[in-house]
């Protein structure tokens, strides 16, 4: 590692420059800022904003967000946070789940649980789901989605159910 001092035009203040190898690149990786921590909190800081910048990528690739509707950016930023907010439900599905999926990715999460078929009956008080048999099954019926008790006010306040067949 180098940690070595630089000089920017069109900025007052130096600024502080360091060359890392082996942070899981080929090449060495610059770290260009004008914060005064220590080379290993700095570098800390550094693969923590990676980790979720890595996160927020896979969600862009996963929801197909590099077609993103409009070059309007209230529309952008909608689709962004759509985004990361279904990004956050496949992390809470994830969690909840567990047995090492905790780390899957969207695109796992979704082909073992998500995109899968169903039968869905609706009557005057519930709304019923239920599941094909498949090998993930139980690891669902573990989390205990089975048990789903959710009032759903905007469909005339009907319970949804979830069945595992």
């Amino acid at each position: 590692m180098i940690d070595e001092k630089i000089a920017l035009a069109d900025y007052k203040d130096p600024m502080r420059q360091l060359t890392i190898a082996d942070l899981g690149h080929e090449e060495p990786t610059l770290l260009l800022t004008n914060q005064r921590l220590s080379a290993a909190k700095l570098i800390g800081r550094y693969t923590q904003r990676m980790s979720i910048e890595n996160g927020i990528a896979d969600s862009i690739d996963f929801f197909h967000m590099d077609a993103l509707s409009s070059a309007v950016p209230m529309k952008v930023n909608c689709d962004l946070q759509l985004t990361v907010m279904a990004s956050g439900l496949y992390r809470l599905l994830a969690s909840k789940i567990a047995h090492g999926y905790e780390r899957a990715k969207s695109r796992h999460l979704f082909r073992d649980f998500v995109d899968a078929t169903a039968l869905v009956h609706i009557s005057a008080d519930e709304i019923s789901v239920r599941y094909q048999k498949r090998a993930h099954n139980p690891l669902l019926l573990a989390a205990g989605f089975d048990k789903t008790d959710a009032h759903i006010p905007w469909l005339g306040g009907r319970r949804l159910r979830l069945v595992f067949g």
